[in-house]
């Protein structure tokens, strides 16, 4: 499997790909310059950090900032704010994404990633609730084909959880261990899942995507990305069998940036898999 730089944004910290499948368009944001790019380049700029972004029903995108929902109006740019969230002045939103119902889930972290302050969020565009706390950098996100099970990673764990999920009412339940990731691949970050139930995961500080089968453990694939710091990977495409992984340079050292200069870039690669698609809020 060929991974293809397609945007050498030599972004920050580039993470929380998602893909319009109404317009046929990928977006992500660079957490800490604030922001949102397509694969062609900077959508927009913001004034604070933005952890995540999803297509709206509605043809906008919801964007969870540093502590708020807000939607963006693409056709103007302008931002209204949906919801503001108690969250700790040390803590910021890192990453998202919604269930197939429409309600956005996403996570906060601290940003020194030393203390277990940050929660996750549920939001139906109504209400929002916390689902739990005690997260130290809450990262990625999928569920299963029958969406009966909710995946989670909060990085420094070296595990992937799974919860039983209730579509109807946003409920989760029976927190298990899945699976551990050894850290010799490098730390899991986010997560996207295919129509057979695999889990996709970027390696931060590994340089790769992991593929595994979450029912056994098993790790099926390794796919190089030329990337030290790969952080998120989700499906797209008309036929959604490209993967689309964004990067990140931040903390990383000269001899690293020397060893790969791509890092910050946006790769893709034409898998022989279907990618669940990134479902809409609304």
């Amino acid at each position: 499997m060929n991974v293809e730089l397609i945007l050498d944004a030599k972004a920050t910290l580039g993470e929380g790909p998602a893909w319009d499948e109404k317009t046929q368009t990928l977006y992500w944001v660079d957490i800490l310059e604030k922001r949102i790019y397509t694969a062609e380049g900077v959508l927009a700029e913001l004034d604070e950090f933005i952890g995540c972004l999803a297509p709206r029903k509605n043809g906008n995108l919801i964007l969870g900032k540093r502590a708020s929902f807000v939607n963006f109006d693409l056709a103007t740019s302008q931002q209204t704010v949906l919801v503001a969230l108690n969250e700790s002045a040390t803590n910021r939103m890192n990453d998202g994404k919604c269930d197939p119902a429409g309600r956005l889930l996403a996570g906060t972290m601290d940003m020194n990633e030393k203390d277990p302050t940050g929660n996750l969020y549920s939001f139906d565009g109504k209400s929002t609730r916390t689902l739990f706390g005690d997260v130290t950098i809450s990262n990625g996100m999928a569920w299963s084909p029958d969406y009966k099970t909710f995946y989670y990673i909060d990085t420094p764990t070296c595990e992937v959880r799974a919860y039983d999920y209730d579509m109807k009412t946003g409920e989760i339940a029976n927190r298990r261990r899945a699976f551990e990731v050894p850290k010799s691949l490098g730390w899991a970050d986010g997560m996207t899942s295919d129509v057979d139930g695999n889990l996709w995961i970027a390696m931060w500080g590994g340089a790769q995507v992991t593929r595994w089968d979450p029912r056994t453990g098993q790790l099926l694939e390794q796919i190089p990305v030329p990337a030290l710091q790969s952080s998120c990977p989700v499906f797209g495409g008309k036929d959604r069998n490209e993967l689309y992984v964004t990067s990140a340079r931040v903390g990383m050292s000269e001899e690293n940036l020397t060893k790969y200069p791509l890092s910050g870039g946006l790769f893709k690669a034409v898998t022989k898999y279907e990618g669940m698609p990134t479902f809409e809020f609304g």
